[in-house]
């Protein structure tokens, strides 16, 4: 499976990147073994300090969620996560503003980002998932409460070639719904998005034809549909519009409806079960270190039960700080969010697929391997 990233520099635009941080970022450290064992369990409870740090805006609801399952262990510890994108989460851990970044895609040197992050910690950066969620399709349509897409419909109506909610495809794949004449508003996101570059990702591998756009993080000019900053912005425009359709991390989607998709004879709706199962069926991306547990989404998957638009998170850190403040605080909180109290507490107060239980040990014995350096 090819992984194709088109990525564009981007300004961060934090108006607060220089939080009064008793961590520093990211130091240059040349050693990736040594220091001191700062390891906890579920995050400690004996740590303080300032961590400011950020990224995909799909975690948000997530970080928000073990931000304060984290506090509530560590009263003196504050927590902030900035939902810049993924791209500005990448670009600030690079340039050592964040000790710790939120990203949607993993690291690779098409553009030299990973060479840049392995420069930046002295060694390679650690890549750990820390959920997976569906990225679900939203849609707002007066009269329909229940919509089947099938993988060229869908890419169709994103590619501006389906343009009427009563097209003769879409109404193929609902025979018994009362579709509208109306027209589709189609709604995107308007930065550079880790969501975007896995939604299109699907669409790229399972209708290349009708798609047409590649994968992209930043969405393809002269497609048409409306734009909208952030998940929260994708959401709101969707509620607020009419005849809307637009994609999200599913824990955002609130309540809005979201469609079915087809895989294989059936249409899956988006649950995070079956967009957990997706990673049993997904290959390890290649030329990966021992620090990063990247994969390759089979999109293409005929699986049962599976659902196939998924968002696959990570975390990126360093193997060593330059201080034992940032490396106690980052191990801590990467080590919380990985616990299974973490899991679960993300689970129900942020609607995210726990990690499967090879997955979750793995990515804490990496995260095991942080230290001062």
């Amino acid at each position: 499976m090819t992984r194709t990233s088109f990525r564009r520099a981007i300004a961060p635009g934090i108006a607060a990147l220089a939080l009064a941080l008793s961590v520093t970022a990211c130091g240059a450290a040349n050693e990736s073994d040594g220091g001191s064992d700062t390891s906890t369990e579920s995050g400690g409870g004996d740590l303080a300090g300032e961590l400011a740090i950020g990224g995909s805006s799909a975690q948000e609801a997530a970080q928000n969620a073990w931000i304060v399952g984290f506090q509530d262990l560590n009263p003196d510890v504050s927590v902030t996560y900035d939902p810049v994108g993924s791209g500005g989460g990448r670009e600030n851990f690079i340039s050592g503003a964040f000790p710790l970044a939120g990203s949607d895609a993993y690291l690779t040197d098409e553009e030299g980002e990973l060479s840049a992050a392995a420069e930046t910690c002295g060694s390679d950066p650690i890549e750990v998932p820390n959920y997976v969620s569906p990225i679900a399709v939203i849609y707002n349509v007066d009269g329909v409460d229940e919509l089947n897409l099938s993988p060229d419909t869908l890419a169709g109506i994103f590619a501006g070639k389906i343009t009427k909610w009563n097209d003769p495809a879409i109404t193929a794949d609902n025979p018994d719904a009362d579709l509208p004449s109306a027209a589709i508003n189609p709604v995107h996101r308007s930065d550079e998005s880790g969501t975007t570059e896995n939604f299109t990702d699907y669409l790229d591998a399972v209708a290349t034809s009708a798609w047409g756009g590649g994968v992209v993080e930043t969405w393809p000019e002269g497609f048409g549909g409306e734009g909208a900053q952030g998940t929260s912005g994708v959401v709101s425009a969707v509620k607020s519009g009419s005849n809307a359709i637009g994609y999200a991390d599913a824990s955002q989607a609130g309540d809005l409806d979201t469609a079915n998709i087809g895989v294989g004879e059936d249409f899956v709706e988006p649950s995070a079960d079956a967009a957990a199962r997706i990673l049993e069926v997904s290959p390890a991306a290649p030329d990966q270190s021992d620090v990063s547990m990247a994969v390759d989404l089979d999109h293409e998957t005929q699986e049962a039960g599976v659902y196939p638009i998924v968002l696959t998170s990570y975390l990126l850190a360093c193997q060593t700080y330059s201080d034992a403040t940032t490396a106690d605080l980052v191990k801590g909180y990467m080590e919380y969010i990985l616990s299974d109290e973490g899991q679960q507490f993300g689970a129900e107060e942020a609607g995210v697929a726990p990690l499967a239980d090879s997955l979750q040990q793995k990515a804490l014995d990496i995260v095991g391997k942080i230290s001062a350096g």
